[in-house]
């Protein structure tokens, strides 16, 4: 893959996943007043509580996506692979998609599935775009002819 391709790549998914976090972080916040403005429990929990869980739940989730969205910009700026914590979290944050998109099937519709789905690809292509390079026959070191250690006694 050239280098362009994985840049953009990897710059695509930062701008994808840094509007994500804002979107979470504006659900949850949206969610978090409606469960105060409601004054429901849920069996007996505080609503003040679930209120701020959901903000708190909405800011974390956020932070996690810019992180991982500046993870991606710093691959793409400086064209190498992202060292082992960062590919690790990236990793984490494929998996979160994957599990996202498949409840958002049955809880949310296809068009949100779609979407996950979408940003799974572009993080995914974005890890193999930076992984290790093939060995091809011009990576491989040429053949030494082997040589003699000593020449035989006479």
């Amino acid at each position: 893959m050239g280098v362009m391709v994985r840049r953009l790549v990897a710059f695509l998914a930062a701008l994808v996943l840094a509007v994500e976090a804002v979107g979470i972080v504006i659900i949850n916040v949206v969610l978090g007043t409606v469960v105060k403005n409601q004054d429901m429990s849920l069996a007996g929990t505080d609503p003040g509580a679930m209120s701020k869980g959901t903000w708190v739940l909405g800011g974390v989730s956020g932070l996690f996506l810019l992180l991982c969205a500046v993870l991606l910009v710093l691959t793409g700026a400086r064209d190498r692979a992202p060292g082992r914590v960062a590919r690790i979290v990236l990793i984490c944050c494929a998996v979160v998609h994957g599990v996202l998109g498949a409840l958002t099937v049955g809880l949310v519709g296809w068009a949100a599935f779609a979407w996950m789905t979408a940003v799974l690809g572009l993080i995914v292509l974005a890890l193999v775009a930076y992984g290790p390079e093939p060995a091809g026959p011009e990576a491989r070191p040429e053949p030494q002819p082997e040589q003699p250690a000593a020449p035989a006694p006479a």
